[in-house]
């Protein structure tokens, strides 16, 4: 049974001839409840963080719940992959629950997304919030048929929250229902042109690993955005090429490259910049191609609604990146 409120919408999308769009999510309010998760990696050390993320939340007015599993240990991984899996469907399946942000990312979602069940979730959908790792969670979702939010995660919160005001600032927008647009700054990299369709994608090794399975997404006439982090040019050379050929690019209407962090030097060097590299491996086709987008691993983590239609403009210039109504 899916509530009301949701219903409503599918009719509403029904009668404008949206029947293929996502399901947003209800925004937050004042006296909501967020569920803080660890579906991913061990939280070692990391009590002060998911403090942080709980004051921060009941300054906004919201309430914060912490999962039982979030500090558990088993091996890389925070709890096994039950505890971890149990954490998350709890917080799925509570109607009292509007958004589920996640403590962490490193490595494991994927290891509990056969394990989830998404029934409960359908009859009171939350946001899911998280990045890298977790884009296995927003693919899943994305399945589901729900727009999810791409953003900072409680271990990205710093003592002085001053210090990613932009990040902290563009995540409060979007959960109280005031996404914002965004205009990029130029590069010499950039293929000029226009495009809109749905914003998709996260990380670009967990966009990879998804290939060939029920998460990988449906990309014809959507925006990718991509983001990496710690890899050596040849392995996102690799991963863009592997894409390539499961037909990723063929019907896409535009690319958003995020941050490329910390990219690992090979002892034989790659030769090129990493936007050249992208641009190499996607010369035969012809769709807008934005760099500089703040969204990934680097401080400025701008949010981004995964799921959500955009309108891209590419210019050499300046890009601009923002939501359709």
């Amino acid at each position: 049974m899916i509530s009301s409120k949701i219903q409503a919408q599918i009719e509403t999308n029904k009668s404008i001839g949206m029947t293929s769009k996502l399901i947003q999510p209800p925004y937050l309010k004042a006296g909501d409840t967020v569920a803080i998760v660890a579906p991913s990696g061990i939280l070692k050390n990391r009590a002060d963080e998911v403090q942080h993320a709980v004051r921060l939340l009941k300054s906004w007015g919201l309430h914060a719940v912490v999962g039982e599993h979030v500090f558990s240990k088993a091996d890389h991984f925070a709890g096994t992959d039950d505890e971890r899996c149990a954490d998350l469907q709890k917080a799925m399946d509570d109607p009292k629950i509007s958004a589920i942000w996640c403590a962490r990312g490193g490595y494991g979602t994927v290891r509990i997304l056969d394990k989830l069940n998404y029934t409960k979730f359908k009859e009171n959908p939350k946001w899911l919030i998280g990045y890298s790792d977790i884009t296995a969670l927003h693919n899943q979702m994305h399945k589901e048929g729900f727009q999810s939010l791409h953003a900072l995660m409680c271990v990205s919160l710093p003592n002085d929250i001053s210090t990613i005001k932009e990040t902290v600032a563009t995540f409060k927008s979007t959960i109280f229902g005031q996404p914002v647009g965004y205009t990029l700054k130029g590069s010499e990299y950039n293929r000029v042109g226009e495009a809109s369709g749905e914003l998709i994608g996260g990380n670009l090794t967990i966009l990879h690993t998804m290939l060939g399975s029920e998460e990988s997404l449906d990309t014809d006439g959507k925006i990718l955005f991509i983001e990496e982090i710690g890899e050596y040019k040849y392995h996102v050379d690799r991963m863009l090429q592997s894409l390539k050929r499961a037909g990723y690019f063929d019907n896409l209407s535009g690319l958003v490259v995020g941050d490329m962090t910390r990219m690992r030097k090979n002892t034989t060097l790659w030769g090129t910049s990493v936007e050249q590299l992208i641009l190499d491996a996607l010369s035969e086709y012809d769709f807008p191609i934005t760099f500089h987008m703040p969204a990934g691993h680097e401080k400025d983590n701008r949010a981004l609604i995964l799921g959500k239609e955009v309108k891209l403009v590419v210019g050499k210039g300046q890009s601009t990146l923002k939501y359709s109504k």
